[in-house]
């Protein structure tokens, strides 16, 4: 099964910049996307079921033209869960869940901190968003979080992390949270099979970084350790541009 994730910074955007024809290119089974920044009936649905995804799930923020996350799949999902149940974060659009099996994918827009309020809202959104992975592994063990989680881990996934080692996504408490995450019983897929830096899926639109490579690394599909054996590739997909962020993929057995 390949499964891409992609942060599209605005679904009807990227549409305008050939996102259909990039999309049967890559041809995932699943693709999780997050900041569609749309409604369902916003979305070009009928391109994307003649794009061979036939089953289209939205959960959309309650602002307009704001955060919310979608998945596509050529195969019907077992289930569907909307949201996690709480209600601030539900309120947002920021996590869809399709089953197959025994399996759980998750798509999952982490807040960012862009100012003190937004800042103190992100830090509750990760505790709260913890506790409820630890509650949801009981019942769904195999589970597959992928999405922007608007923090990088290490020193090794930003261009320049002495000078921005104070700038949110990249906070020694969003890091610690990142540990406490991965001790919970998470593996960063990515990184299972590379360990080589300049390696992004991020870049500012500002002072041409992303021909500078001058970018960080957001995007992840973290795995439960029960799935880790299955874990065949995982690769960032750079040359995609159709926003900000560039996609990722994890290939499971």
């Amino acid at each position: 099964m390949k499964i891409i994730s992609y942060n599209v910074n605005g679904i009807r955007a990227a549409m305008k910049k050939d996102f259909i024809t990039w999309l049967k290119a890559a041809n995932p089974d699943v693709l999780c996307l997050q900041e569609i920044k749309a409604t369902e009936d916003q979305v070009d649905k009928d391109a994307f079921s003649e794009a061979g995804y036939e089953y289209q799930y939205y959960f959309s923020a309650q602002k307009k033209g704001y955060s919310g996350v979608a998945i596509l799949c050529k195969t019907k999902p077992d289930h569907v869960e909307y949201g996690t149940g709480i209600e601030y974060m539900d309120n947002e659009g920021r996590n869809l869940r399709v089953d197959y099996g025994d399996l759980s994918i998750m798509s999952m827009y982490l807040p960012s901190g862009t100012n003190d309020a937004r800042l103190s809202f992100k830090f509750q959104y990760m505790d709260d968003f913890l506790a409820y992975t630890e509650e949801l592994r009981r019942e769904r063990p195999q589970l597959l979080i992928c999405g922007d989680y608007n923090i990088c881990h290490k020193a090794i996934d930003i261009h320049d992390p002495v000078r921005l080692k104070n700038t949110s996504g990249f906070l020694p408490e969003e890091r610690a949270w990142m540990d406490q995450f991965v001790e919970s019983g998470f593996i960063d897929t990515f990184r299972m099979f590379n360990d080589q830096p300049d390696e992004y899926s991020w870049w500012s639109y500002r002072g041409g970084s992303r021909a500078r490579n001058k970018g960080w690394r957001l995007d992840y599909h973290m795995v439960t350790t029960p799935l880790e054996s299955s874990v065949k590739r995982a690769v960032i997909l750079q040359e995609a541009v159709h926003s900000d962020h560039c996609p990722v993929l994890v290939e499971l057995e």
